[in-house]
C-alpha cells in the first residue's frame, strides 16, 4: 500500500502564489516517477506536471512557465511552485506515483493522495 499526503493547499487572490508539497510513504520502489493532477468541479481530472527520479519533467500547456515542479533527492517528496495564479486554476489537486514516468504522465496508475484544494479568487 502506498500513502500519499498533500499539502499547501489554499485561497489566493489572482496573481499570487502557492506552494503545494507531496510525502509517499509505505509499500514504494526506488526510482519513482511522481505527478500532481487537478480536478475542477464538472471536469475531468488532467495532469499539471510530472517528474521522474532523474529530474525530467512534463508540463501541461496551461501552466508552462508559471508552475514548477520539483522533488527532493533521494526522497519521495514532490513540490509544485506555482505563480501568476488565475481564477482558472482553481481545482483540487492531487498527487501521484508510479515506477513509470509515462504512466504518470498518461494518468495510468492507482495511488492517488486525498487532494489539496486550490482556490484562487479575481
Amino acid at each position: 500500500q502506498v500513502q500519499l499526503v498533500e499539502s499547501g493547499g489554499g485561497l489566493v487572490q489572482a496573481g499570487g502564489s502557492l506552494r503545494l508539497s507531496c510525502t509517499a510513504s509505505g509499500k514504494i520502489f526506488s526510482g519513482n516517477a511522481m505527478g500532481w493532477y487537478r480536478q475542477a468541479p464538472g471536469k475531468l481530472r488532467e495532469l499539471v506536471a510530472a517528474i521522474d527520479s532523474s529530474g525530467t519533467t512534463k508540463y501541461a500547456d496551461f501552466v508552462k512557465g508559471r508552475f514548477t515542479v520539483s522533488r527532493d533527492p533521494g526522497k519521495n517528496t514532490v513540490h509544485l511552485q506555482m505563480n501568476s495564479l488565475k481564477p482558472e486554476d482553481t481545482a483540487v489537486y492531487y498527487c501521484t506515483i508510479d515506477p513509470r514516468f509515462y504512466a504518470v504522465v498518461n494518468m495510468m496508475v492507482s495511488a492517488w493522495g486525498q487532494g489539496t484544494q486550490v482556490t484562487v479568487s479575481s
